[in-house]
């Protein structure tokens, strides 16, 4: 299937091949220009490329040239993990970040990564848009402005042999990114085993190594990984979610005049992006389905025991992976918008 990755959220946190190396030389700054150098591993042409690159005509308008935006796409400028230190010590001033990299930077973010967590898209967005200034908050302590939060998907299961409750799961190896190590604790509590991988899990299914893969549905099409796992779990089992990100320096920088103006600017730039990135997903479903892969709907009795393993592996790790304040609290929210909506 030839398609564009929608966003740096699906390709980072699947830890797919991305190029390293510091970013490439620019050319030589206008005076008295501030300069934002901003990376991101979505490709260039890509739906998350493309709003990127109209925001950085944004903001040089808005500022009348006094902003210069860079961008430097395709993962030029390392991994997640390399464009934090980057902009910690000055090197970027920006970057566009999936669950993975901002949970580096603040921890109870990992919080929104747990399985079978959220019901659906829209109870997910209800939680999230109560708990964001506490996320926020947390960033901000890190040293980052968060400039937009966006969603791009959710993760499924796609397995060699059905899997339809937690025991068909027991019997197979999941291949997860081993750049997040914190969902590969939560799995491994759930009691299911896990091989961390890089940018071997192709190989790694070919060998038998592993026989089941965490990805999204467009990912596991995009990649070719579904002809050798051709069965999906279908519940969602986790959002997808990432931002854009400024160092607090950077956001400094600019005058004051500017702040909301990027803002408005940037919420601008990505409309549509998580209504494309849907198409898409959808698209590559309806191409695996062509090509043999099986859906597996699941009984109410069996979502209650992925539910239960969950939880119980979860609230094993309170503490180690995020503050009991804030997973409570997420919990409590959760509660609420399911009672006010007969759930």
């Amino acid at each position: 299937m030839n398609k564009t990755l929608p966003a740096i959220l699906i390709v980072s946190v699947l830890g797919l091949p991305i190029l390293g190396g510091a970013a490439p030389p620019s050319p030589a700054r206008p005076a008295g220009a501030v300069v934002l150098k901003i990376a991101s591993i979505a490709p260039s042409r890509s739906p998350w490329g493309n709003a990127l690159e109209k925001l950085a005509n944004d903001w040089e308008r808005i500022s009348k040239g006094s902003v210069e935006v860079r961008i430097y796409p395709g993962g030029i400028a390392g991994s997640e993990q390399d464009m934090i230190r980057k902009m910690r010590l000055g090197i970027l001033q920006g970057g566009v970040f999936s669950n993975m990299g901002l949970a580096k930077i603040d921890h109870d973010i990992v919080v929104l990564s747990t399985p079978f967590l959220f019901h659906s898209r829209d109870e997910f967005n209800a939680v999230f848009e109560k708990m964001r200034p506490m996320f926020e908050k947390g960033l901000e302590a890190g040293g980052f402005k968060i400039m937009l939060w966006t969603l791009a998907g959710w993760v499924n299961v796609f397995s060699k042999t059905p899997v339809r409750e937690p025991d068909d799961l027991k019997r197979l190896k999941i291949a997860m990114t081993s750049d997040f190590p914190e969902i590969e604790q939560v799995w491994k509590k759930m009691g299911f085993e896990v091989s961390p991988t890089n940018n071997d899990m192709m190989i790694q299914l070919q060998s038998g190594a592993v026989t089941a893969i965490y990805l999204p549905p467009l990912l596991a099409g995009s990649g070719q990984y579904f002809p050798l796992v051709p069965n999906m779990l279908s519940p969602a089992l986790a959002p997808l979610v990432g931002g854009l990100l400024l160092s607090d320096k950077a956001w400094a920088l600019l005058p004051a005049e500017l702040h909301q103006p990027f803002l408005d600017a940037t919420v601008e730039a990505a409309k549509g992006l998580y209504e494309e990135t849907v198409n898409l997903e959808a698209d590559a479903l309806k191409m695996m389905k062509e090509n043999a892969l099986l859906v597996h709907e699941i009984t109410p009795a069996a979502m209650v025991k992925w539910r239960e393993t969950a939880e119980k592996a979860v609230s094993a790790l309170i503490g180690a992976l995020f503050s009991k304040e804030v997973y409570d609290q997420v919990v409590a929210d959760i509660q609420d918008y399911r009672k006010t909506h007969g759930q």
